[in-house]
């Protein structure tokens, strides 16, 4: 039974998982070692196959959405998408949980805080770019000003129980990346002009690395287009069931790129691409944005499957005596499937040497917010993780998606570990010369 609701059988309205897709499992089992939350417990509701069966339960009005048991199931899920890499009948489950977790929340009653928390968080500061360059502004204040020393020291977050949500921020940089239009000229001849998605995370947090990102790029002769009016991708929307708030930050991104005639698109963070990629299926029922989705979808490339393409990178790298392991976002090795192209990249770089380590692509912990909501769970993937990264004896983890690296980063610090998390464009950008030092052990 739900919780203090009415009950609520069988999907309500549009933007339900598809029967179909539904159907599709055979309920083989072989996604089950690759399941993460699987691996954690063993227990076949924790599995990608046992989550289905829940969902047909609730199509054919057996089960309630708001029952406590399928609802748990569908946010313990880290959408990592690993079940869909190893699936012989090809179920596309990522197009079964976004819209089940959407099922969920339009049946949920949220008390006031949490109404309240979701607005602030969903309806204004993800999808305004000047609010969220404020809040980012005032992140970096914090950091800066000796608040941030002042409340670790206190105890004051452990009281409220904020300590190990605080340890997860990253480090605010003084200037961020506000693309406005510009347009970078690239080094030497032109081959391509491609736009360059800056992101809400990557443009403010990450700001580094997306001007590590366009530098590269136009080392690599590639004009560089700054789209003005772009903004959040919408994964966090969409992964959280607020599907029309994704919607809403789409079409604006549409927008922004369709009329500039660009070569791609490209992305630097796993989880915005997987989403950028696929907008083309949060519109497949919308005859007015349909075909404009599917077109800039098209065009999304990430910097690693679009600079891997080119084969060999331009001249003109230094060598780099450092020692690395890859970790593999999920939303770039499973929903993506892009996971030789980085290595081949990093195989590139003089005097670097790539060791590999084990269980490279099981997911991390992070998984947008799974790390704040699951912190239990994400814990344990992450004390996984780090066992295998540090058995490598790297110099550098390197990695393609903020979660990641700030969950790395985390785990890292726990462990008194002095070895560093790079992004993959960071360490390409360094051997080219443009953030010298960072990387050399």
């Amino acid at each position: 039974m739900s919780l203090g609701a009415e009950v609520v059988r069988g999907w309500q309205g549009t933007d339900a998982p598809s029967y179909e897709i539904i159907n599709s499992c055979v309920q083989c089992g072989l996604c089950l070692p690759s399941c993460p939350t699987y691996l954690l417990n063993t227990r076949e509701t924790s599995s990608p196959r046992g989550r289905i069966h829940l969902m047909k339960a609730v199509s054919d009005g057996v089960l309630d959405v708001l029952d406590p048991g399928f609802t748990h199931q569908m946010y313990e899920c880290l959408d990592c998408r690993a079940c869909e890499a190893v699936c012989p009948s090809g179920v596309q489950y990522g197009r079964l949980v976004e819209p089940a977790r959407f099922q969920v929340e339009r049946a949920r009653r949220h008390g006031l805080r949490e109404s309240l928390l979701r607005r602030a968080v969903f309806g204004r500061l993800f999808a305004d770019m000047r609010a969220f360059r404020s809040f980012s502004r005032l992140l970096w204040l914090y950091q800066v000003s000796g608040l941030q020393v002042a409340a670790r020291r206190s105890g004051v977050l452990r009281l409220l129980g904020l300590a190990g949500m605080e340890r997860l921020l990253p480090r605010v940089p003084r200037r961020f990346l506000v693309a406005r239009g510009q347009v970078l000229p690239p080094v030497g001849e032109r081959r391509y002009r491609v736009g360059l998605f800056a992101g809400c995370v990557m443009s403010t947090a990450f700001a580094e690395t997306d001007a590590a990102t366009a530098r590269v790029l136009q080392r690599n002769g590639c004009e560089v287009v700054l789209a003005g009016g772009q903004g959040c991708c919408g994964a966090l929307h969409v992964h959280a069931g607020e599907l029309q708030g994704g919607r809403d930050l789409a079409k604006r991104n549409i927008e922004a790129f369709e009329r500039l005639e660009l070569d791609a698109v490209i992305v630097n963070a796993a989880g915005c691409g997987a989403t950028l990629k696929e907008y083309g299926h949060l519109f497949e029922r919308d005859p007015e944005w349909a075909g404009r989705a599917k077109a800039f979808s098209e065009k999304v490339r990430d910097v690693s499957e679009f600079l891997a393409g080119l084969g060999e990178l331009a001249p003109g790298m230094a060598s780099l005596d450092v020692t690395a392991t890859y970790q593999e976002p999920c939303h770039l090795v499973h929903a993506q499937r892009i996971s030789a192209e980085p290595r081949r990249l990093l195989q590139q770089v003089p005097g670097l040497r790539l060791v590999e380590m084990q269980e490279s692509s099981v997911c991390c912990g992070s998984a947008g917010i799974y790390n704040i909501t699951e912190p239990e769970r994400s814990r344990r993937l992450l004390d996984r993780k780090m066992g295998h990264a540090l058995a490598t004896r790297a110099d550098i983890i390197v990695s393609a998606n903020p979660g990641c690296i700030l969950q790395l980063q985390g785990g890292l610090q726990a462990s008194g570990s002095g070895v560093r998390v790079r992004h993959l464009v960071e360490v390409l950008d360094e051997a080219y010369g443009g953030a010298a030092g960072r990387t050399r052990a």
